[in-house]
């Protein structure tokens, strides 16, 4: 392929990809963005492979099976609920890639040039031949390098320096994160003596390490010092991050490994991993700043390891009075004489896989001639769209799915919510308690229908440890047990 053909073949994968975010802005156009992601990826790959300055293709082809065979068991294997901790771990590969990337250029700047070929007297024409071929590609190699300098070299190490840096808190960030929502990691916020101080020290001293280090053309002790501080700040800006806030977390750490991607693309004069990595980063970006309004928590806050927050939790152990409990039956009988149901899932509706009795219960509300809506908190769940993706896999109609913003002044007039495995999402602490950890956090006012029923396992708290006082109130009664099963008993009533 000429790279006349190869750099069209990028041109056309960057359209793909920029046209995939558009369909994935939609659930009714989801699906379409996915193929057209994925057809840029296949196309980029092609093209990469194909491209004539690519060396060692079988090499590449070979970590590419490995690797598709273990993205395709993992895909295959893991839960929709595992989800969001798959895509922490991923991202930690984007950072790790970004680094050895960083350290191949730095290494790659001062090749040992071999300009002179030894031949023995019991050498063969081909082994000499050979010879001399690798001594012109390392003189040739040499030669380009050479042409490095002044201001051209400056900025490629500031580029190698930099990609390094953020692939590094990339990788420890997102195993934190892993971690936390994997439960391997306490969800509660890491609080070391003077840690926001600590922060700006790695940060201080790393751009001091990059100036000594472009001063000198690339000194491998700053390099190499960097990496730890990067590594050690990554993990320790995650951990200092509450559980609550990990889907905001997860969606910044897919910022960081798209500028891991860019600043690869940079080092390795690759056009289009430019291209991917600044959208993959700005879109990041933007989705966490949104998340951040929707809990109202600071943008930078969350970026900087909980800057400006205290870090306090609720033991979850405060006295809030009695509950009332209910039977499946007569939930039924609740939903049969109501004329507006809207149902608030969570993310224990998702851990049960009750979205398709949920789905079934809705169709038969309607046909009875309730109306049935879905009201959905923009972080139920622990990733953006969760809520929204297996409801649209349970085959819910896209109409009757809502956004907090959509809904909340309609639950005055909703004779009966369904709150089901949600928790912090629907908590009247956020708005009514100044001194709740979630206080200021917009939620689903669900507490404002005539009736709430909740269902839960137990009366245990939600991710953030915060206590509900919806649980305790007098229009709300408690269904415990599994979700699936206390659905399909409702289901099996009506």
């Amino acid at each position: 392929m000429s790279q006349g053909l190869v750099t069209a073949a990028y041109i056309v994968s960057a359209l793909c990809f920029i046209l995939s975010l558009a369909g994935l802005s939609k659930q009714e156009t989801a699906k379409q963005g996915n193929i057209l992601g994925i057809t840029g990826m296949a196309i980029a790959l092609i093209a990469t492979i194909l491209n004539p300055e690519t060396t060692g293709v079988q090499w590449i082809i070979l970590a590419m099976v490995i690797g598709g065979a273990i993205g395709i068991r993992l895909a295959l294997k893991v839960e929709m609920t595992q989800m969001p901790e798959l895509v922490a771990i991923l991202h930690s590969f984007v950072g790790l890639a970004a680094v050895l990337v960083g350290f191949n250029s730095f290494i790659d700047l001062h090749p040992q040039a071999t300009t002179s070929v030894v031949v023995s007297a019991g050498s063969d024409l081909q082994a000499t031949l050979e010879a001399a071929t690798a001594a012109f590609n390392e003189a040739a190699k040499a030669a380009q390098h050479a042409q490095l300098t002044g201001a051209m070299l400056n900025i490629h190490l500031v580029e190698i320096f930099l990609g390094v840096f953020i692939g590094a808190v990339t990788f420890t960030g997102s195993i934190v994160a892993f971690g936390k929502l994997r439960g391997m990691i306490s969800s509660k916020p890491l609080m070391l003596p003077h840690r926001h101080k600590l922060n700006l020290l790695a940060v201080v001293v790393s751009f001091l390490l990059m100036l000594y280090f472009v001063n000198a053309g690339g000194n491998t002790f700053a390099m190499l010092l960097m990496t730890l501080i990067a590594l050690a700040f990554g993990w320790h800006l995650v951990a200092s991050i509450g559980g609550a806030d990990m889907p905001v977390v997860v969606s910044m750490l897919n910022s960081y490994s798209g500028w891991a991607a860019a600043a690869a693309g940079f080092m390795l004069s690759n056009d289009l991993l430019i291209i991917t990595g600044a959208l993959v980063g700005s879109s990041g970006a933007i989705l966490s700043y949104i998340m951040c309004k929707a809990m109202n928590r600071s943008f930078i806050s969350v970026i900087a390891g909980g800057f400006g927050t205290d870090g306090a939790v609720s033991t979850g152990d405060e006295e809030m009075g009695e509950y009332r409990e209910t039977s499946a039956e007569e939930v039924a009988e609740l939903l049969k004489n109501s004329s507006s149901v809207i149902i608030t899932p969570g993310y224990g509706m998702a851990v049960a896989q009750a979205q398709y009795p949920v789905a079934e219960i809705t169709q038969k509300l309607r046909s009875l001639g309730v109306k049935v809506r879905f009201g959905i908190h923009p972080v139920a769940g622990r990733l953006p769209g969760h809520m929204n993706v297996l409801l649209a896999e349970a085959k819910v109609p896209y109409d009757i799915v809502l956004e907090m913003d959509e809904i909340n002044d309609d639950f005055e007039d909703t004779d009966t919510v369904l709150v089901i495995g949600a928790n912090d999402t629907v908590n009247p602490a956020a708005a009514e308690d100044p001194t709740s950890p979630i206080a200021g956090m917009p939620v689903l006012e669900v507490w404002k229908a005539h009736n709430v029923v909740a269902f839960k396992r137990s009366m245990n708290t939600g991710y953030a440890g915060v206590q509900n006082p919806l649980f305790f109130k007098d229009n709300t009664q408690m269904l415990f047990g599994d979700a699936k099963d206390s659905v399909t008993a409702i289901l099996n009533a009506l």
